[in-house]
């Protein structure tokens, strides 16, 4: 469990002592010792806040590398992610590729969300979402989760991983630990850093091959960015069922194109043809969450992946939405929407003896029906 303790420890003497232990700031933006920003409720604001100077600045990073071992910061690696013994994530970039001292984001650990119930509460999702995901998630579909850096997808995933088995055998495959899994059978994987003569570098390709011999029954990726993404569609197309992975993309549809120039650019001679088909054939539900301009994190779109036979790529089907109609002084007006398309996977949730609403997926009235993809991006974007 996340030691609250440790990581008071560490920042009770910097100036970031009272934004860790603040429960609406949510990241903690340090541009330099003179510099300091935080998010609150979703807004980014300025801190007045400062450190002494660089060599404490400094002190902090050297305090937080302390805590994972193996990790390295100098000119040949300007760049580190940390793990804090709370769960809060650390990303430090050190000059010469940032100016002004040292970088340093801190990614505090949600722990008001526990369940989708949760999130109900938040306005992320609604009732009908939350129940579908749920029963996704027992039915053992495969889940890409998609949106921009900082927009949830981690939390919701984990979320969404607590309703396992008990019994599953989870293989959690990451850069740093951020995943925080209840169940008994969890195999924790790690990149690992190149050392100081360039050499024992160990990437999410290289891990997600081997855990495939470790007889998971789910595999959860951090993130796809790279050849891994050959793996990771190998395996959900051999009987693997029930994975989750993360990609950043800003739709649906710009997450299977991303999936697609991955494999593209993996180095593996894979027609764009066959990777569309293993797209179709082994991702069943996308999940787009979305941070919009009132700074509200909310899940735009639950899309189906759908397999058409004789189709040249997937068709894309989206079964829930987020539909804004405006902004006013409270934030963003709009309501979440049922398309009308009913999943293909319904006999999948009798067979996992889940029962929904034959009402779930109805479209709402109100004239709103059948939202195409266009329709849904203008609206979320606006």
């Amino acid at each position: 469990m996340p030691n609250a303790d440790a990581v008071r420890s560490i920042f009770v003497q910097t100036p970031l002592s009272e934004p860790m232990l603040d429960p609406r700031v949510t990241e903690i933006m340090i541009n330099g010792p003179q510099s300091i920003f935080v998010e609150i409720d979703g807004k980014k604001q300025h801190a007045r806040l400062r450190f002494d100077d660089h060599q404490q600045l400094a002190w902090l990073v050297e305090r937080l590398l302390e805590f994972n071992p193996g990790r390295r910061l100098d000119a040949s690696n300007p760049f580190v992610d940390l793990a804090l013994p709370d769960g809060s994530r650390v990303h430090v970039a050190i000059e010469p590729v940032v100016t002004h001292g040292m970088h340093v984001t801190i990614r505090k650990y949600c722990q008001t969300v526990r369940s989708l119930g949760d999130y109900i509460a938040l306005g992320t999702l609604d009732e009908r979402m939350a129940a579908f995901l749920q029963a996704a998630t027992r039915a053992r579909l495969n889940v890409l989760f998609s949106g921009a850096s900082g927009a949830g997808k981690t939390t919701l995933l984990e979320v969404m991983a607590r309703d396992f088995n008990p019994a599953d055998r989870i293989i959690v495959i990451e850069d740093v630990p951020e995943l925080h899994l209840v169940q008994p059978n969890v195999v924790r994987m790690l990149t690992r850093m190149h050392n100081v003569e360039g050499r024992g570098a160990v990437g999410f390709d290289e891990l997600f091959r081997n855990s495939l011999r470790m007889r998971p029954t789910r595999i959860l990726l951090g993130e796809l960015r790279g050849p891994e993404a050959v793996s990771y569609l190998q395996a959900i197309n051999s009987g693997h069922r029930g994975s989750m992975a993360i990609i950043h993309g800003s739709s649906p549809h710009e997450a299977v194109l991303r999936i697609e120039n991955l494999v593209a650019s993996s180095g593996v001679p894979i027609p764009r043809s066959v990777a569309r088909q293993q797209i179709a054939h082994g991702v069943d539900l996308i999940v787009q969450i979305d941070q919009l301009p009132d700074g509200l994190r909310r899940v735009t779109r639950i899309t189906e992946v759908a397999n058409l036979e004789g189709a040249l790529e997937p068709e894309l089907r989206h079964i829930f939405g987020y539909r804004a109609d405006s902004m006013d002084g409270s934030g963003v007006v709009g309501e979440f929407v049922a398309t009308g398309n009913r999943p293909s996977y319904e006999q999948r949730f009798k067979i996992a003896g889940v029962q929904l609403d034959s009402q779930l997926f109805d479209a709402d009235g109100r004239g709103l029906g059948t939202l195409n993809h266009e329709q849904l991006v203008t609206a979320t974007s606006r």
